[in-house]
Formats: C-alpha cells, structure tokens, sequence
C-alpha cells in the first residue's frame, strides 16, 4: 500500500512541475499531496542555496506558525547547536530524521511544545548528491515508521522538482518556458513561452528548437541533468538546462526549460575565452563572491602574494585594472 502512496504522490509532483510552477508555488501545492498521505498540523517547507544549504525561501501549510514564534525558530536553526537542523541533515546519509532527543532542543521546547505539538519529521530534497530544499513538519501525534519511508521514496521527486522550479519565473530576457519531453525528445507537455522560444530557434535554423530538445532529453537521461548554451539570433545567449522527471519506474520523461543565460551561467565559457587556469578561475569565483585578499587566500591555502599574482594575470588577459572591473566584464 505505501508504495503505490508513495508512486501516486511522485506523479502528482511531476504533474506540478509540468505546470510550470515557480518554488514557492511548487512547494504549496506539493504540501497539500503529501499531507494526503502524512498529515500533519503545521507544514513549512524551504528551498535550498545548493552550494550553502543556506534557506532561500520558506512556504507553510494551511495552517501558518504564528508569527512570534518565527525568530525564535530562525535563530534556532543556525545557532549551531539545535539537533536535526537542515544544515545537518544535509550532511547525513539518510534524509529523513524525526526529532528524538527533545532535551536538547530549543524548537521543540520553546515553539513546538507551547503549540501543543509533540513530534516533528524532517526531510532533506536531495538528488545527485545536492540538496535542494527540505521540509519541516510537526503535529501532536508520533510519525511513524511507514510515514518516515514514505517521505525518504519521494524526497527524490521532490528535489528533482524543486531544482526545476528553482530555473523557472521571468527573466530580463522574457519568460522562460517549460518543455516535458519523452525519452526520444518529444514533447508531451510544453508551458504557453515555449512557443515562443520554438519560433526563437527555429529562425536560428529550421527545425533546431526539436534538435535541441533531443539532445538535453538524452544528455539528461544518460548523466539525470543536463545544460547547453548556445547562441541566440542576436549574439546572446540561450541556456537549456533537463532534469529526469521522477514519477515512477515506468516513466523515462525529462524537463526542459529554456531561459536567458545571466553573467554567472556563462562563466565558465568567458574562463574558457579568456585563457584562465583552474587556479585563475577560483580567484575570480572569490573577487565575485566579494571576499578580500586574506579571505581567499586562508580559504584556498595560499598566500596573499599568490593571490595578488594570480589577480595580476587575471587583470592582464581580460584587460582590466581593477576588481570591480572585473567582475562587470565577467557578469554584465
């Protein structure tokens, strides 16, 4: 029984992701399917900085933590001390934990219990060995073993959807669309700005908006993600970017989104371009994260003389003076 839970919620996900969503509205919609199968009295679930783990945004139930509980619950999860935050969690094997030792923990003590609550369940959205977002939930009743595996067999479906939601919204360079393909690269779904882009590439060379769905359908079924730049009609450029879709094991189905590349998409082209070494191109990632010369050089174990060497050959092949110079050429 729990297994066909557990694939009716993973096709209901990807149903969600064929739609478009941006995350905040994923995650609403998503809170509502698994509560069909674990209820729970309050829900509040984030999205990810994949390289930080860092929390970029938080959706809740129905039902929302009243608000003066909210710093207290921020404060909590990056004390260092609180069991089960999702920074820890993002580094165990297993992505899903209940809250055990409730001794310890100030959540529990100090908002749960106030509320009435009595257990809370985490889970990590974790695919490829990246986590992409996680939920919190609590209620007044034990969760129990059945309803923990339900939660680890579709956290997969709920990265994969949260890490597609996370590419999708307006961009300067128009809205970015959505394309469900099958294993061969024919379309099944398509958002309403994928007609539009079709006829962007296709202006390109006819055909070419099917030639590249093939190609991200099969890079992302044989690797489970994958991103091609490639020129517009005007010398910019376009970034497609699929993610296999997981609903069950009788669906081989891969999301293609297309959107404007920003500066930080095409950085690894512009190292390329300009000649820079491995150990050029993690000086310039430092400069655009805004860290001074101490920083990276404690943080790359080298010395401060090193990295301003490094600095002064990067300056020289990109043709700057400076480091706000630098980083402009490389993102504007």
């Amino acid at each position: 029984m729990w297994e066909g839970l557990a694939d009716g919620a993973r096709r209901d996900i990807a149903a969600l992701v064929k739609a478009g969503l941006g995350v905040a509205e994923l995650h609403a919609a998503a809170i509502a399917v698994v509560d069909r199968v674990v209820p729970v009295d309050l829900a509040c679930w984030a999205s990810l900085d994949p390289d930080t783990t860092a929390i970029s945004s938080m959706t809740s139930g129905v039902n929302r933590i009243p608000e003066q509980y909210e710093p207290l619950l921020a404060t909590f999860e990056y004390d260092g001390h609180e069991p089960n935050t999702f920074i820890e969690l993002a580094r165990r094997p297993d992505p899903v934990a209940r809250l055990a030792d409730v001794s310890h923990s100030g959540r529990f003590n100090e908002v749960w219990r106030p509320l009435g609550l009595k257990a809370e369940l985490r889970t990590m959205f974790r695919i490829d060995g990246t986590n992409w977002g996680a939920a919190g939930m609590v209620r007044s009743s034990q969760f129990s073993d059945r309803e923990v595996e339900f939660m680890a067999a579709v956290a997969p479906a709920l990265a994969a959807a949260t890490r597609i939601a996370a590419r999708t919204g307006a961009s300067a360079g128009g809205e970015a669309a959505i394309v469900v393909v099958d294993a061969q690269g024919t379309p099944r779904a398509v958002t309403a700005a994928a007609q539009q882009w079709q006829a962007e590439l296709d202006l390109i060379a006819p055909g070419r908006f099917s030639v590249m769905l093939r190609a991200v359908a099969v890079g992302a079924q044989a690797r489970g993600t994958f991103r091609a730049r490639m020129r517009d009609s005007c010398g910019g450029w376009i970034l497609l970017q699929g993610s296999k879709l997981i609903s069950d094991a009788d669906t081989s189905e891969t999301v293609v989104t297309f959107d404007r590349a920003s500066g930080m998409d095409l950085l690894g082209v512009l190292f390329a371009a300009y000649g820079l070494t491995t150990r050029e191109r993690d000086i310039c990632h430092e400069v655009i994260a805004g860290r001074s010369t101490s920083d990276i050089a404690a943080r790359l174990a080298i010395t401060a003389h090193t990295v301003q060497d490094h600095l002064k050959s990067v300056f020289g092949k990109v043709d700057v003076r400076s480091r706000g110079e630098l980083v402009a050429k490389l993102l504007n």
